[in-house]
């Protein structure tokens, strides 16, 4: 038998860390987000997060949901928020944080989703090069682009990205993946995704 020499037992254990880190890393940061998120709500009325930690955190979730039911079951509650809504949308300088806040918000949650319909994108003719994307607007004859279409390209590793206006030509729909899927797969940059998470995930050999 082998010897073991001081450099193989640095390369296992290097290795071994590794793979601890990527099983042990988005857990941690996982519980550090949502633990970050339910202590800065508590924080809103700290007597009381002092008194009973997540009370607060439990309160904003119920209260948020509750408004979310009357609003859309019911006209009195649809007639106010669209009253405060109206409203919101007419002071000056209050607009122009509430009108954008409310179009990104309705992109990801709703039932207005915007980056619902993936596609790709054709971004460079020679060498040929494709993108994955959202179609977010089909029609752009109201800014004088016929057979133009609007998509957001989400950056990969991150929450930003960018949008292009593009010839309807130069995009076509994603088939075998769902919208979910397909902004995993632009935001892990192509490492997950339509394929099984095993080959991502596996340690080098």
């Amino acid at each position: 038998m082998k010897k073991p020499t001081f450099e193989s037992v640095t390369n296992i254990f290097l290795k071994n860390f590794f793979q601890g880190l990527i099983i042990i890393g988005p857990i941690g940061l996982t519980i550090y987000v949502i633990w970050s998120v339910i202590t800065s709500i508590d924080n809103i009325i700290p007597s009381v997060a002092k008194q009973i930690p997540g009370l607060v955190f439990i309160s904003v979730l119920l209260v948020t949901a509750l408004l979310g039911f009357l609003g859309n079951k019911f006209v009195v509650g649809r007639f106010f928020v669209d009253s405060i809504d109206r409203l919101l949308e007419k002071i000056p300088g209050i607009k122009h944080i509430y009108s954008p806040t409310k179009d990104v918000m309705s992109s990801f949650v709703g039932d207005k989703k915007k980056f619902s319909d993936p596609v790709w994108v054709k971004t460079n003719e020679n060498p040929e090069i494709w993108r994955i994307g959202f179609l977010t607007q089909r029609e752009m004859d109201v800014v004088q682009k016929a057979n133009y279409v609007a998509v957001y390209l989400p950056h990969s590793y991150a929450i930003s990205g960018w949008v292009i206006v593009t010839e309807e030509k130069n995009i076509k729909p994603v088939v075998g993946m769902s919208a979910a899927t397909a902004m995993k797969f632009a935001v892990s940059g192509g490492v997950a995704g339509f394929h099984s998470d095993d080959n991502v995930f596996k340690a080098p050999e």
